[in-house]
């Protein structure tokens, strides 16, 4: 590896890879794990027979590799196809599950100023992010300046029943930002219809959680940014969902400057300023979706916007971790939080 830059990719993400379970012997707590969305994925489900646990585990399992199968952004796939038909200025159909996904991104992205902006795969591809194993990459200028010029968003984006259309052909579909927490309601609405009231879903660090284990809540670790550990812990009420957007999740460092895959729109370039956001989206039928979703604008948009935009998505529970190292948490998160390693300073979030 050249002495002018390094590559390096987070596994840890939100710490739940650990989990922090106690009595994880205990005949009653089933776990199984499998690599989806390129990331981590576990599985815990507590309170019933192993065979009847497997069953499940391995049936949300297959689900979530199917959608990542369907959802993938440089990999054939649904996204593909229809990218591919955007660029060509040709109509496109999608199913019914994909236009529920596009229509809700088109709805968050209204209700984050364009910050979240799953149009803009073309800027993340421009950064060398659209591969399995990527390789540091300064985008042309003159290509990153003609894609800002072309803003593409979702609202360019044309669905009428089922027919996909869009006049601006820079419009190039990423639902990275949105696609784990999707994932997570799709695999908590899948256990609730069948009867399984306490599980743990974990998709590289956004997390849902069902019911306890045992009499205990289930509780998460949250990753520090910077060093290889959790920074706190978190115990989750039932249908609660954390998520975490950090820059150090996929990322390079060249000429001294971290940049990440999450990708200023405004800008072409990547989010300054934050190292983590981290919320804790109440119960409800999206609540995985909102967890995920609801990072990407706090950390885009900056620490003097990040509360607005979480009380715009409902937000109550949020920690922002500044380029500094220090912790800005609401009054509310704060006082669930059990820190392992405290910042250097801890701000009330406002």
């Amino acid at each position: 590896m050249s002495r002018f830059f390094s590559v390096q990719i987070s596994r840890g993400l939100v710490l739940a890879a650990a989990f922090l379970l106690t009595a994880c012997g205990k005949s009653e707590l089933y776990q199984q794990e499998s690599y989806v969305f390129g990331t981590r994925v576990q599985i815990s489900i507590y309170g019933l027979d192993e065979a009847v646990a497997a069953k499940h585990a391995g049936a949300v399992l297959a689900e979530l590799d199917r959608l990542h199968r369907k959802l993938h952004a440089w990999q054939p796939s649904e996204i593909t196809r229809l990218n591919a038909a955007i660029q060509r200025g040709e109509l496109t159909t999608a199913d019914i599950e994909l236009i529920e996904m596009l229509k809700a991104a088109q709805s968050y992205a209204q209700q984050s100023d364009q910050l979240f902006n799953p149009a803009v795969g073309g800027l993340v591809e421009l950064w060398g992010f659209h591969r399995d194993t990527f390789a540091p990459v300064i985008p042309d200028a003159q290509s990153l300046a003609k894609l800002l010029a072309a803003q593409p968003s979702m609202a360019q984006l044309r669905i009428d029943q089922a027919s996909i259309s869009s006049d601006n052909p820079a419009v190039q579909i990423d639902l990275g930002g949105f696609a784990k927490g999707w994932a997570l309601d799709h695999a908590a609405s899948y256990l609730r219809q069948q009867r399984v009231l306490n599980a743990l879903i974990n998709i590289g660090g956004n997390v849902l959680a069902l019911g306890k284990k045992d009499q205990e809540p289930w509780t998460v670790g949250l990753q520090h940014p910077r060093q290889p550990e959790a920074m706190a812990t978190i115990a989750l009420k039932s249908g609660e969902a954390i998520g975490t957007s950090g820059d150090y999740q996929r990322y390079f460092m060249q000429g001294g400057r971290r940049h990440s895959h999450l990708i200023d729109p405004r800008t072409g370039l990547s989010a300054q300023g934050i190292q983590a956001v981290s919320v804790i989206a109440p119960p409800s039928q999206s609540a995985g979706t909102i967890s995920d979703v609801a990072t990407k604008p706090m950390l885009i948009g900056g620490l003097g916007t990040s509360w607005m935009y979480a009380q715009r998505f409902g937000i109550r529970d949020a920690l922002v971790i500044d380029e500094k190292g220090d912790a800005y948490i609401s009054s509310s998160l704060q006082a669930r939080i059990k820190w392992l390693k405290k910042p250097p300073h801890v701000y009330r979030l406002r």
